[in-house]
């Protein structure tokens, strides 16, 4: 027997028709009356669809493959961050000298790891368009 709760949540979603979606050529979605009135009543069956279709594509800018210059670019910018970090850290103990070289210890370790995150994503982006690409042929 399902607890009140689960009777609850069914409820709110047969509440909804989210059976019924329809979709025009452009791939809007039409209220009903909409798209009986552009399809007609004997099409009006064949043009409904069971659920709106997602883009295949992921629509922002496209994942470009991992290079040194472009990790020398972003520890550039994050140098002085970092610089800035070590000096309200590590207060009036440590010399200048001395924050600027614990500095270029944190880039040591910041550099090489970026450029590994970037080939991860890299890598994970080829990964799922091969899959993308695979599935379509099916």
């Amino acid at each position: 027997m399902p607890s009140k709760k689960q009777r609850r949540r069914r409820e709110k979603l047969k509440r909804h028709e989210w059976e019924e979606v329809y979709v025009d050529e452009e791939g809007r979605e039409l209220d009903p009356e909409e798209a009986e009135q552009l399809v007609g009543p004997q099409e009006h069956r064949a043009a409904r669809s069971t659920k709106a279709e997602r883009p295949q594509s992921r629509g922002g800018r496209p994942i470009e493959p991992p290079s040194w210059r472009k990790t020398l670019r972003r520890g550039a910018l994050f140098f002085p961050l970092m610089l800035i970090t070590v000096f309200l850290i590590a207060g009036e103990e440590a010399s200048t000298g001395g924050k600027i070289a614990q500095t270029f210890v944190l880039m040591a370790f910041f550099l090489p790891f970026s450029y590994f995150m970037d080939s991860v994503v890299w890598r994970s982006y080829q990964r799922r368009i091969a899959k993308l690409g695979s599935g379509k042929e099916r």
